[in-house]
């Protein structure tokens, strides 16, 4: 990166820090650090939900998902709206009038203590999980630039969230979210908008996503249902909704959030405006995926973005072969170009594109096969080596291709974007262990200034954990922003399954729920395991087996609690 790149990217992460420590450091009791004293207006409440979504696996990995698969990933998000109204309904009215400092305070008081802790438990892995895979994601951007080990990028980006998120609490959090969310949309607009003009002069808008179209990325919709196919209309609508629905309204992170909120509308209101901004979002996002995948239509792409790696590859003692297969790749990458600058002519010309279009997506698979020999190979040198290439398609395009300047500002939204996330994500952590599970048992610290205290170590305690969790994600191949709700899938539907009993079957008591609930968790990773279904439906899945186990233990328990009839009546 340039001088400029360097000066900007500093100056913008360090402002961030400066004004989230500055805006809110006197906070005197647990209401103040954990919800900002329940003050904050509607647009805070949205920019911060937001923000707590836009991490910088959206930056990294949804660019990149977009360029490797098209649109198709934006049905997950069909399902949000619906979700969000029904939030707004039922959870929010409740929360407010409990005056709730964790969703899983309603628990204890519909069920009991167990309950509670159990639920909050399951949060505490999920939301454990994927901080470190939020953590792990600008790490693989340090990691690029300075050539680092990605175990060093991990304990710096952890711990510097860590600092302003320990001392300034919640409000600083909120307060640094309405910032970060302002230059996080200057990023995108400027990002799509610089992308698209490095395309053909000649090639519309509109014919841009023709071409795209005949690549199979425009793809937004499927209408198959298929249950293991990961993502189409059902399972955006329905594996979607149940996942949103229990992410939004049982997850901390976002339930911390909103509950901030001075008002059980003013909660409302900024929940709305963030669910049905979340989809023209994320689809444009996934859009610049699609315009980078059109810009390797016409110009060279490498053989491996992840740039460690090819650099391994280079001095390594497979060197040969790898260069072997960069020959090959070469050859295939002319081809492409031939045919979609012929593919080209023909949709501007509108013309009969099918026999050149098949030519094209020939090549296409072409291109991919001798991708997937490089990954083995790079695996061979380097057991370690994160193969997973959606990780880093947008990053080496930023580098390579985006004017000076710009590349700081971006580096430095991605992540100010990362800071947002994994701060709310620290304090709802925090927040969970300390109300949910440290006051239920005897480690209850004795006055407000030692309840303050405890749980500012426990957000140092949970910072230091999700750094080390980053440090296994290289390990797990998948694209982050796809494992991120893999993850969430494991456990989002088994903890939306008893908020539903508690809301809605009030017959059902503590004990049923409880076994229902621990039973379904173990059925849901079994599931997974075998890879019965795709990720999404584990979730309405999770849900109708803690419905339907807490049904019938209740019948049972009531069975045997009968009083037995005396045969001598």
């Amino acid at each position: 990166m340039s001088q400029l790149d360097w000066i900007i990217l500093c100056f913008t992460i360090f402002s961030i820090v400066i004004y989230g420590l500055l805006k809110n450091r006197k906070d005197k009791n647990l209401d103040d650090y954990l919800l900002g004293n329940r003050s904050l207006p509607w647009y805070h409440v949205c920019l911060s939900t937001m923000a707590t979504q836009a991490s910088a696996i959206t930056f990294i990995s949804a660019p990149g998902q977009g360029y490797a698969d098209g649109l198709r990933f934006v049905q997950f998000y069909f399902g949000l709206p619906l979700a969000i109204l029904l939030i707004s309904i039922v959870f929010i009215p409740i929360f407010h009038k409990l005056k709730v400092f964790t969703a899983y305070e309603y628990l204890e008081n519909r069920f009991d203590t167990k309950v509670r802790i159990f639920t909050a438990t399951l949060f505490l892995l999920s939301r454990g999980l994927a901080t470190g895979l939020s953590i792990y994601a600008p790490s693989i951007i340090l990691s690029t630039i300075f050539k680092w080990d990605i175990v060093y990028t991990n304990i710096l980006m952890g711990c510097l969230v860590l600092v302003y998120t320990v001392v300034g609490g919640t409000k600083a959090i909120s307060h640094t979210h309405v910032q970060q969310m302002f230059f996080v949309l200057l990023a995108l607009l400027s990002v799509g908008f610089l992308t698209y003009s490095l395309l053909p002069e000649d090639l519309s808008l509109v014919n841009t996503l023709k071409l795209a179209g005949k690549a199979g990325k425009m793809n937004a919709i499927n209408y198959e249902f298929d249950p293991k196919d990961r993502y189409n209309i059902w399972s955006g609508l329905i594996g979607g909704f149940f996942l949103q629905l229990s992410y939004f309204g049982t997850d901390q992170s976002q339930v911390g959030r909103y509950i901030t909120g001075s008002s059980k509308d003013e909660s409302k209101l900024g929940l709305i405006i963030n669910g049905f901004l979340k989809i023209p979002m994320q689809f444009f996002i996934l859009l610049i995926g699609v315009f980078m995948f059109c810009f390797y239509l016409f110009n060279t792409s490498p053989l491996v973005f992840n740039r460690a790696e090819r650099q391994n590859l280079m001095v390594s003692e497979k060197k040969e072969e790898f260069n072997e297969l960069n020959s090959k790749f070469n050859l295939i990458l002319k081809l492409k170009q031939e045919s979609s600058l012929r593919l080209k002519e023909l949709v501007i010309n509108d013309q009969n594109t099918d026999t050149e279009a098949n030519i094209l997506n020939d090549i296409l698979k072409e291109e991919n096969i001798i991708r997937e020999e490089t990954k083995k190979l790079s695996a061979s040198v380097n057991p370690k080596a994160d193969t997973n290439e959606v990780n880093y398609v947008f990053l080496d395009f930023l580098l390579e291709k985006m004017p000076k300047g710009l590349i700081g500002f971006i580096i430095a939204v991605i992540f100010t974007a990362s800071m947002g996330s994994v701060a709310s994500a620290y304090s709802s952590l925090a927040a969970s262990s300390q109300v949910d599970i440290i006051n239920k048992t005897k480690l209850k610290p004795l006055d407000s200034a030692a309840e303050l205290k405890m749980s500012k170590y426990l957000t140092f305690f949970w910072g230091i954990l999700c750094i080390i969790i980053a440090n296994f994600a290289q390990k797990i191949g998948n694209s982050l922003i796809e494992l991120v709700n893999i993850l969430g899938s494991w456990f989002y539907g088994v903890i939306l399954g008893i908020f539903l009993v508690a809301f809605f079957l009030k017959h059902v008591k503590s004990k049923a729920v409880l076994w229902g609930a621990v039973i379904s968790e173990i059925i849901i990773i079994f599931v997974w395991y075998k890879e019965s279904v795709a990720y999404l439906w584990l979730n309405p899945f999770g849900v109708i087996l803690v419905v339907g186990f807490s049904l019938l233990f209740q019948f049972l328990f009531n069975l045997n609690h009968e009083p037995k009839k005396d045969i001598n009546s």
